[in-house]
């Protein structure tokens, strides 16, 4: 797993110095990201050099050989990640000042009764009077995180914390994330259900297959606002977008394309069966899992082994976490290869490219911060109880009218792709009569 270090080095201030660095560093196989000039002195000057490096391993290794350059200072060597995590990614802060008096008296006593008794009376209006209309909840027990597996909900904070700033910076909501310390469905459904009063929606997250299936369906059928998984949902529109994308791009339409699917894990299940709802000539899944693949077939999907998806699908999608799995040999000429395992995929972009795919991509361009921002907004927007086939549908289209040409999708730093995605989904919404003006929070 590549990790990228912060070196800060003291130099003398003299023509070809930070080039003797640089080149140290390169013989180390370091790859220079950015540099930052700390102080520059007469004859003295401090730098922080990013460096992406393989492991820690080699992170400590280049800090020998920094530390052993005539003339040369290393000042200090730290995880960029682990810096950038002190303290946490959130805080919460209020939207109102309290200044006077009569700011006291407005947001609390005598005041807050009568908007408590307004709520008692009209329950809708929580989520015009409170923060519950623009609250996420983000569910997790750790139980599936990234690629590391069962490290329980403690160690999924980091996940959490940044889902949420994705909800805040992306689409404008609050999010917050809740550990849930229980593995067993049952009481995983229970503590959600009890804290949900304080939320206007729920993103699942990180959860292992198949609880994550009953869980959803648990609460969706419960409660009376958006639930999604989004290892589920927001990772297949994501993909959903780049496979449309694509056809787009080599003047395919999708009703002409047979669709492989290689693993039915949490996100395998999303892409392939929104794959088989946006209407693609067929879908075929590998995996070996009996359950899996019974699970798929009821929503329309073909199984078979790898051999036929990677013979038979102009298509490729593979979420199985077994780096290299796709030999560069089973890749035919003019396939879509989307090898989205993190944080090694399948095959390589560039080996699928070299081996004759039209276009490839790897789970660092197809992200599902692309999709689950906008698509919660979406929901609340319309104040639905609800998150629709047709509304994840039209959230990949949305997407997708984004997309520059030459890539398959766009930049999810790009502002407008989340908020045509919450437009399009909010309009789904009403299309399909789930809209409910009395639940949209005040302002949306």
């Amino acid at each position: 797993m590549a990790v990228d270090f912060v070196y800060r080095i003291e130099q003398p201030h003299r023509a070809g110095m930070l080039a003797r660095v640089c080149g140290a560093i390169a013989g180390g196989e370091g790859l220079i990201g950015d540099i930052h000039t700390i102080t520059m002195g007469r004859d003295r000057s401090i730098r922080d050099i990013n460096v992406e490096v393989r492991d820690i391993d080699q992170a400590h290794a280049l800090a020998a050989i920094l530390d052993g350059l005539d003339e040369v200072r290393l000042i200090a060597h730290h995880d960029r990640a682990l810096a950038r995590h002190e303290g946490g990614k959130l805080k919460i802060v209020p939207r109102v000042r309290v200044e006077t008096l009569q700011d006291l008296r407005d947001v609390y006593t005598p005041g807050v009764a009568r908007v408590c008794l307004a709520i008692a009376q009209e329950p809708a209006l929580a989520n015009r009077l409170t923060m519950i209309g623009y609250t996420v909840a983000i569910c997790t027990n750790g139980t599936r995180v990234l690629g590391l597996g069962d490290i329980g909900p403690l160690a999924s904070m980091p996940v959490m914390e940044g889902k949420a700033i994705f909800h805040s910076a992306f689409a404008g909501l609050n999010a917050m994330p809740i550990l849930i310390d229980e593995t067993d469905p049952d009481a995983f459904v229970r503590t959600v259900l009890s804290i949900a009063p304080g939320f206007g929606a729920i993103h699942l997250e990180d959860i292992r297959v198949p609880d994550c299936f009953e869980i959803e369906e648990r609460l969706i059928e419960a409660l009376d606002i958006p639930v999604m998984h989004d290892d589920v949902h927001g990772t297949a529109v994501s993909t959903l977008a780049a496979i449309l994308g694509a056809c787009a791009q080599l003047g395919r339409t999708l009703d002409e394309q047979v669709v492989g699917q290689i693993g039915l894990g949490a996100a395998g299940y999303g892409i392939a069966t929104l794959a088989h709802d946006a209407g693609a000539r067929a879908v075929i899944a590998s995996d070996p899992n009996p359950d899996a693949t019974g699970r798929a077939q009821a929503h329309g999907v073909q199984v078979g082994s790898y051999a036929d998806v990677m013979a038979r699908a102009d298509i490729v999608v593979a979420t199985t976490g077994r780096p290299g799995l796709i030999a560069p040999a089973d890749v035919r000429p003019g396939q879509v290869i989307l090898a989205l395992s993190n944080p090694e995929p399948e095959i390589t972009p560039e080996a699928a490219l070299a081996a004759g795919a039209a276009y490839a991509a790897d789970g660092a361009v197809v992200n599902n911060a692309l999709g689950f921002p906008g698509i919660f907004r979406g929901a609340l927007q319309a104040g639905s109880a609800t998150i629709s086939i047709g509304m994840k549908l039209a959230a990949a289209r949305a997407i997708v009218r984004l997309t520059v040409e030459s890539e398959l999708v766009p930049d999810p730093l790009d502002q407008r792709v989340h908020h045509e995605v919450a437009a399009a989904v909010a309009g789904a919404a009403r299309d399909e009569g789930l809209a409910r003006p009395e639940r949209v929070p005040a302002g949306m």
